[in-house]
């Protein structure tokens, strides 16, 4: 039996893959008022996740709304607010996002 032979040139280069684009914040986001309330809680319950039990070190905390502004949660009311390291703040919005699918309420 033969050998194959590589195909190296008669095969071309697979098409580029799609990126998703960007997420773009909402212009709340980047509101002073926000800003300034979520640097008072960094400052108040320190730069860390609030989960239970997170031991992830990140330097990056995302300060995000227990009840989701888009399910009625108070804009800048800090006991709306949550400190998450980044990938408790994916899980948890996934789940949020998850539960408006299925229709049901926070």
């Amino acid at each position: 039996m033969g050998r194959l032979k590589a195909f190296g040139s008669r095969v071309g280069s697979a098409a580029p893959k799609l990126k998703a684009a960007p997420k773009v914040a909402e212009g709340f986001y980047s509101t002073p008022q926000w800003r300034g309330l979520v640097k008072d809680i960094k400052r108040m319950r320190g730069n860390r996740c609030e989960r239970a039990g997170c031991t992830t070190p990140t330097h990056r905390v995302i300060a995000d709304h227990i009840i989701e502004r888009k399910d009625g949660g108070a804009d800048l009311d800090e006991r709306n607010v949550e400190l998450l390291c980044f990938t408790h703040h994916a899980r948890k919005t996934a789940e949020a996002k998850a539960r408006r699918a299925r229709g049901e309420v926070a």
